[in-house]
């Protein structure tokens, strides 16, 4: 097969999103000739080291790649994303690579067998609260900057606050939240800041939280939740991270008995506040990650799922990586 063909195949897979069914069929060929072709051509593109050019601001995840168990393998991988573009204004965010396994070690090797240009280079990593992740990271990159993605802060915040009201249903009513129950009829409205509740929402809410005196601390860890929220949406970054320091320091020990979910997430985001509040300092976040993720899942589906994950990290890196410029010019 010529060079031509090989090059004609990978751009008819990565920029115009054809099925290897599709181009085998206007070839006339076989699908797994096809699919050996792409996937050496493909290997080849993204592992040549111009990929990783450039990055400067990094992000890490955690993605699930299949829900089919006792296959052996994880059905997890660690999900590297460029941020730069996304920081810079210059494009999107693009899939960097994508490891096997969720893991300090899976992060650290892959890390370590990235030249030293390239640990040099990269000033931010932004992720959530894996501490593995974040390990893994100061060991490779002591240089670079470590963000805890705003999105799972509050997510940490807002799964404390159901435990407490899960809790202090199950204490005052002796049974799961049932229609009626004051605190599970406001189980959402929870979740919503003030500012977008309706006239009737906040009476509802008001009433559930002041209807006992057991339902004070469902009250309290709402207050630090919309707290939370609102030093990441003050409009200056000094003035929010100021707000979110004291409401760190708020909820870091002494708290009064009834308050176990809030004590327990003070000593987490304590022991993570220099992540925390770096957000507020280089603005880095990890949303762009999040929307890649679900792109992926959105390539699984089309596919209807994968079974090799070879095959699924290169279809992902062609399906999200930005290599079309690089196809291009092949």
């Amino acid at each position: 097969m010529t060079r031509r063909t090989g090059r004609w195949i990978l751009q008819r897979i990565a920029i115009d999103k054809m099925s290897v069914a599709a181009v085998a069929a206007q070839l006339g060929i076989d699908w797994a000739t096809v699919n050996t072709v792409a996937v050496e051509s493909a290997r080849a593109l993204v592992y040549d080291g111009g990929h990783l050019a450039g990055v400067r601001h990094l992000g890490v995840d955690e993605h699930k790649w299949k829900h089919v168990r006792g296959q052996g393998d994880s059905g997890w991988v660690t999900v590297l994303i460029d941020l730069t573009p996304v920081v810079e204004g210059t494009g999107p965010a693009r899939l960097l690579d994508m490891i096997a396994g969720r893991s300090k070690m899976v992060l650290k090797t892959w890390m370590g067998g990235r030249d030293q240009r390239f640990r040099d280079r990269v000033k931010v990593v932004a992720m959530d609260g894996f501490t593995g992740y974040k390990t893994a990271t100061a060991e490779e990159l002591p240089a670079a900057r470590i963000v805890m993605d705003p999105f799972h802060v509050v997510r940490l915040a807002g799964e404390k606050l159901d435990r407490c009201r899960t809790r202090v249903q199950q204490d005052t009513c002796g049974h799961r939240g049932r229609a009626g129950d004051p605190l599970y009829m406001v189980r959402r409205i929870l979740h919503t800041r003030t500012e977008l509740l309706t006239g009737k929402q906040k009476v509802r809410l008001f009433e559930a939280l002041t209807s006992r005196d057991e339902h004070v601390a469902v009250e309290v860890t709402h207050q630090i939740y919309l707290q939370i929220i609102a030093a990441y949406e003050h409009p200056q970054r000094r003035e929010g991270k100021k707000l979110m320091w004291k409401a760190l320091k708020r909820i870091q020990k002494g708290l009064p008995p009834g308050l176990e979910e809030l004590a327990q997430l003070g000593r987490t985001l304590w022991n993570r506040r220099a992540e925390i509040l770096a957000y507020f300092d280089v603005g880095v976040s990890n949303g762009p990650v999040e929307a890649i993720n679900g792109r992926l899942e959105h390539l699984r589906g089309i596919a209807q799922g994968f079974r090799n994950l070879d095959h699924y990290i290169l279809r992902s890196l062609l399906h999200s990586g930005q290599l079309a410029e690089r196809i291009n010019a092949l």
